[in-house]
């Protein structure tokens, strides 16, 4: 019998995710985008690196240091993860160097150049100068470094210049130091032109006026990298948010996991440096031009140059909720599903601005995960609770990169009287719910909102989430009873007509998985994710694949299962979607199921389903069925912005040749613009045919 724990039959899941990064290097690779479209690529493949080396690389190196010796069902040690990520990013810096040299090169006859500051003309030279002494001057902190000058601590992600300097009065006289540019600062100054020009470009001109008595000997731009992860505790105090807030301290002091330093960096100045950081040298990396790749947002996010990007679509506010009529009169009649951004997030923020408003209203409770700045959401709650009105939020503090803003809001809220909930002890809350309860008629009423998405109508403009909201008393009782296992105490927390991790998710799934492979080649499965890990799922797809039951997975980011091995799951293809939104919801459709179709918060890893508290929903209404199943399927065919997973564990980009092209977020575009087009002119009967038809022609 096939040994299915074999670690031939999985992909590293360190590695898998640095090929999604590698895709998304390749978007800024394509010549048929855009030019800043590409760009942007470049700066969210510098983003992403960072948090990766941020948390994941720190991690394994903690793992290391622990001694652990396997850590996942590939049965690569962190040792051996550590190395394959290393030859990996350095093998890959080459590609990234020359693919920001083409796009910049490219951008110049657009009017948009980077030039340090020897290549400006003598009038610019005046301009950036006049512009240090007025704005770089004042915060910029020069440092020397000797014994009665110890070297400074730097913050995570910390960017500045060391310096090699001579005393004026004694050349035999040598210094370092170190001079520090701080996150106030753009990492470009601009010239109005279009010019943009590296700060320490700038700043090297004038290290003199930084160092008085000291001329300049030799110089690098560096940044270093430190392990941004927190390990909260939470048993050892009772306050959970003074626990966060000294966690977030904590991570601007974490161990240093990479230094990266510019070219012009010899031996004796890395030497210098790395005696203080101690960054193990396959973790250094030498770049030929500026670092930091993230800073190019400041680029992209110049709006005089928007048509160098793919042109804006604006999210389509659609039937039924493109009419004057009460939104709690809109879900008694019918359940929504929508699907942004391409359908507006507006009517989820009404729900709650509604709710706040209607005396009617008892009580709102939610779940907040990343909420954003100035969220319409939070200051409706906060509105509902200086109203009178019962306000429960559970704000998730630990969420990654977030907690800072989510403290922000928690306090708030907090402050105008709203009963807020830290965290759940052990588990991130991860769920997307919310909750309306009305007075109708003398009894109580609820509205639900179901999403897989964050309740940030800032991401909700580009990631792809599904919304679903209902009245539907199976529902709405469900979360009710959620809801009270957020605030009380349980410890065998069961939904009836949902399903909630860390209990009940994970064991429907695989049941879910089973019953479609008692079917054979009579059963199907459709599931799109953003990261497939959890290795009992992926044998249950094997198990499946191996009865004949066809298997498409929709795989954005890390995937551990190999498609296409014989005996194995040449039933099973993967595809990952790049494109102009970030693809972010969790649908998956099970042909032989009564139910057929859900969507969720969580991804299929351990991380999802056994240590967080998510939930599963089932889709019960037939016109939200056929609208998921239809997208599922429109981009099980796209052959524009797909990549496939091949069994040695590489991706190949989808071509479309002799073929019908087929880009889903452009047909999606098209067809909701259509609707939206529709309701303007055409009658009501026809816009609601059109609507209820297959989201997507086919």
């Amino acid at each position: 019998m096939l040994n299915l724990k074999n670690p031939n039959l999985y992909n590293n899941r360190e590695i898998s995710w640095l090929q999604f990064n590698t895709r998304v290097l390749k978007q800024a690779q394509d010549n048929s985008l855009p030019l800043l479209e590409r760009l942007k690529f470049l700066a969210i493949y510098g983003t992403n690196l960072d948090e990766f080396y941020m948390i994941r690389v720190a991690g394994l190196k903690k793992l290391f240091a622990a001694g652990i010796i396997v850590s996942g069902p590939d049965k690569l040690t962190p040792l051996q993860q550590l190395r394959e990520i290393r030859n990996y990013l350095h093998q890959e810096q080459q590609v990234v160097e020359h693919c920001r040299s083409e796009i910049l090169k490219k951008l110049e006859p657009e009017g948009i150049s980077v030039k340090i500051y020897e290549e400006l003309t003598n009038q610019e030279k005046h301009k950036v100068n006049q512009y240090f002494n007025e704005n770089i001057y004042p915060v910029i902190i020069p440092i020397a470094v000797d014994a009665t000058h110890p070297f400074p601590h730097l913050n995570n992600l910390s960017f500045g210049l060391i310096v090699k300097l001579r005393d004026d009065d004694n050349e035999n006289i040598e210094r370092f130091g170190i001079i520090r540019v701080p996150r106030v600062l753009n990492r470009f100054v601009e010239l109005g032109s279009g010019i943009y020009v590296p700060i320490e470009s700038l700043v090297e001109k004038h290290v003199d006026e930084l160092f008085p008595g000291y001329s300049l000997i030799k110089y690098a731009p560096f940044r270093v990298t430190r392990n941004a992860d927190i390990a909260i505790e939470e048993e050892e105090a009772d306050d959970f948010m003074e626990i966060l807030e000294e966690g977030l301290k904590l991570r601007r002091k974490g161990e240093m996991v990479r230094l990266e330093v510019g070219s012009n960096a010899d031996d004796e100045i890395i030497n210098f440096i790395n005696k203080h950081t101690n960054v193990y040298k396959d973790d250094i990396y030498t770049f030929h031009t500026f670092l930091n790749l993230s800073s190019l947002w400041q680029i992209v996010s110049n709006r005089d140059f928007a048509h160098l990007l793919l042109p804006p679509f604006k999210p389509k506010i659609l039937p039924p909720f493109d009419t004057s009529e009460d939104i709690f009169a809109t879900l008694e009649k019918q359940d929504v599903l929508m699907y942004h951004p391409y359908e507006s997030f507006e009517p989820v923020i009404k729900l709650i601005q509604v709710a706040a408003k209607d005396p009617d209203v008892v009580s709102i409770k939610m779940t907040l995960y990343r909420s954003g700045t100035n969220s319409p959401i939070v200051k409706a709650l906060m509105d509902a609770s200086e109203s009178g009105k019962q306000v429960t939020v559970m704000v998730e503090l630990k969420a990654r990169f977030d907690e800072e803003n989510n403290l922000i809001w928690a306090k708030a809220l907090e402050k105008s009287g709203a009963h807020v909930i830290y965290g759940i002890k052990g588990f991130k809350v991860h769920a997307k719910a919310a909750l309306v309860t009305r007075r109708k008629n003398g009894k109580l009423k609820q509205y639900a909102h179901l999403g897989t998405g964050n309740y940030n109508p800032s991401t909700a403009k580009i990631y792809t989430d599904m919304s679903y909201m209902t009245s539907k008393d199976v529902v709405t009782n469900d979360l009710t009873r959620f809801f009270h296992f957020l605030t009380g105490f349980s410890k065998k927390g069961k939904l009836n007509e949902l399903y909630m991790a860390p209990s009940q998710i994970k064991p429907k799934l695989l049941s879910l998985i089973h019953n479609e492979t008692r079917q054979g080649a009579n059963g199907h499965i459709i599931a799109k994710i953003n990261s497939l890990v959890d290795e009992d799922v992926i044998r249950a797809l094997y198990k499946a694949s191996q009865a004949g039951v066809t298997v498409e997975l929709i795989v954005r980011g890390i995937c551990c299962l190999k498609p296409g091995i014989e005996g194995v799951s040449e039933n099973i293809r993967v595809i990952s979607i790049l494109g102009k939104y970030l693809e972010h919801a969790r649908a998956f459709y099970f042909k032989n199921d009564a139910s057929q179709v859900y969507i969720s918060s969580a991804d299929w890893m351990p991380r999802n389903l056994v240590r967080r508290i998510e939930l599963l929903t089932a889709i019960k209404d037939e016109s939200a069925q056929k609208k998921i199943i239809q997208i599922l399927k429109l981009q099980c065919s796209d052959n524009v912005l797909s990549h496939e997973l091949k069994n040695d564990g590489t991706y190949v980009k989808l071509k479309h040749d002799g073929q019908k092209a087929i880009n889903n977020h452009k047909l999606l575009e098209d067809y909701v613009n259509k609707i939206a087009k529709a309701t303007k002119k055409e009658t009501s009967t026809y816009v609601q045919q059109l609507v209820n038809r297959l989201f997507i022609e086919s």
